[in-house]
């Protein structure tokens, strides 16, 4: 397998960034930027790489059906992040390796985290957002382990920043809802930006299925009783038509193409207005040609000007695929599911 080896420096990087969300950049110039960024992102697969190993042995002794992935992070999601943090220096960003891993439950995620901050891994735990514990404004739960890289072996990835997002189902099942909702609205709910009736709506469910795992609410939500919050959940449910919006946006079984290569790497593309998705997949000694492939579809989406959505990951099946990152194929059967079980609270 052939990885990237970063060959511009820090200060490179960072004009590259700037130049990103310059408005006023010269068609060149951010031509220019964009590869050096396209190749910073790719330095991420060995780390990531590297990572995805010990998680995947580590989960399996905890979940037997746990789902684990990787991602490089969309340039279109760096930009807005750039955009959204002023002054935030593209070489600090410390999620454009990421991981995931989705167990069944709160103890189970407890149990891996515990795995993390044992002391055991030479790599460097610099920061944890434990947004379980203190829910986001937003009602964004999962646990965030953020982690510099160290290899003595392989010195030129010192220094990487990777996360690695450990979450339950549940909330899998609401981080996938909201994304979809804001794609089809084409809104930033994700970013907390966006129509306030659907924003307030994914709160109440943030804290309705905070009591199905017995987890803190958000701050707003301290003094509701369980019975008021299912029951607001599913008022404003039946108020915005959410599942006839959820089961209108799906996208049908023969609208989803799939290359017949096996492979570790699957680039998908998501056309939300024709409702299609792809997918083209790439074996682990073709993660050069995957990387360049990632590049090319992201500039012809922002070439065309439409919202279509690319984005680079890793997991063993594209069956698994498609259960960790079901907003790529705007499946949201799980948070169906969870919102029945908030109805028999309310009753």
């Amino acid at each position: 397998m052939s990885f990237a080896i970063p060959n511009f420096t820090k200060n490179s990087i960072n004009r590259a960034g700037k130049v990103l969300i310059d408005p006023h950049a010269l068609p060149a110039a951010r031509a220019e930027a964009l590869a050096v960024i396209t190749h910073w992102r790719s330095c991420h697969a060995y780390p990531v790489n590297t990572f995805q190993a010990t998680l995947r042995g580590r989960v399996k002794k905890i979940c037997d059906t746990a789902l684990v992935a990787q991602r490089l992070k969309r340039i279109p999601s760096m930009e807005k992040k750039l955009q959204i943090n002023h002054g935030m220096q593209l070489v600090r960003m410390q999620d454009i390796g990421g991981l995931r891993a989705v167990v069944d439950s709160v103890s189970q995620v407890r149990k891996l985290q515990a795995m993390y901050t044992d002391g055991s891994l030479t790599h460097e735990l610099i920061d944890t957002d434990d947004y379980i514990e203190i829910p986001k404004g937003s009602g964004y739960r999962s646990l965030h382990l953020i982690y510099k890289y160290k290899n003595p072996i392989e010195s030129p990835y010192d220094g990487l920043h990777l996360e690695l997002q450990i979450r339950t189902r549940l909330q899998h099942a609401w981080a996938t809802a909201v994304e979809i909702i804001g794609t089809f609205l084409n809104q930033a709910l994700k970013s907390s930006e966006g129509a306030t009736e659907w924003l307030y709506y994914f709160k109440v469910v943030s804290a309705a299925f905070a009591l199905v795992e017995k987890t803190t609410t958000s701050k707003e939500f301290t003094d509701w009783t369980p019975a008021r919050i299912a029951q607001t959940c599913i008022g404003l449910e039946k108020d915005l038509d959410v599942r006839r919006k959820l089961q209108a946006f799906a996208v049908t079984a023969n609208a989803i193409t799939s290359s017949k290569v096996a492979g570790s790497y699957h680039l998908i593309v998501l056309n939300p207005v024709a409702r299609t998705v792809s997918v083209q997949s790439y074996g682990k000694r073709r993660l050069v040609e995957a990387n360049e492939a990632y590049a090319k579809a992201e500039l012809s989406a922002s070439t065309i000007g439409e919202d279509i959505q690319t984005v680079l990951v890793a997991t063993d099946t594209v069956e698994s695929l498609r259960r960790a990152y079901p907003n790529y194929f705007l499946d949201t059967r799980q948070f169906i599911a969870a919102l029945n079980r908030i109805q028999k609270l309310a009753e």
